[in-house]
């Protein structure tokens, strides 16, 4: 069973949240592709440390490198429609740590409506 984990990102001045468990139902039967890691400009943001009060501490940086190293690349990754990582960022830095130059991934071929709108990141079930 996948960890209980959250998608969020900033949308026209709103923190938008979706979870990762309903995306994962809602992409099952979308077809895989082999997705261009240079797509993915996530790679070079403070993906991990932004919308959520997070801070890169060397804890917080070890935590990620423990997750990346677990990361099992058959499980493709969510794409948004605009090509934004909804899930899966441990997997693409495991696949650009061994030099690939693609990813499986599934990517959602309409925008989808957040789950939440603003959420107070500390009252998240996790």
């Amino acid at each position: 069973m996948v960890r209980q984990q959250y998608h969020g990102r900033h949308v026209r001045g709103h923190f938008h949240v979706w979870d990762v468990r309903a995306l994962l139902v809602l992409a099952a039967e979308l077809p895989v592709i082999e997705y261009p890691l240079a797509k993915i400009n996530e790679i070079d943001a403070p993906y991990w440390f932004d919308g959520f009060d997070n801070q890169p501490t060397c804890r917080a940086v070890w935590e990620h490198a423990q997750l990346i190293a677990q990361a099992d690349l058959q499980w493709p990754i969510l794409l948004c429609v605009e090509g934004c990582v909804m899930d899966g960022m441990h997997r693409v830095m495991k696949a650009v740590g061994e030099g690939r130059s693609t990813i499986p991934a599934r990517q959602f071929p309409i925008a989808l409506p957040p789950d939440l709108i603003d959420p107070d990141p500390k009252t998240l079930a996790y």
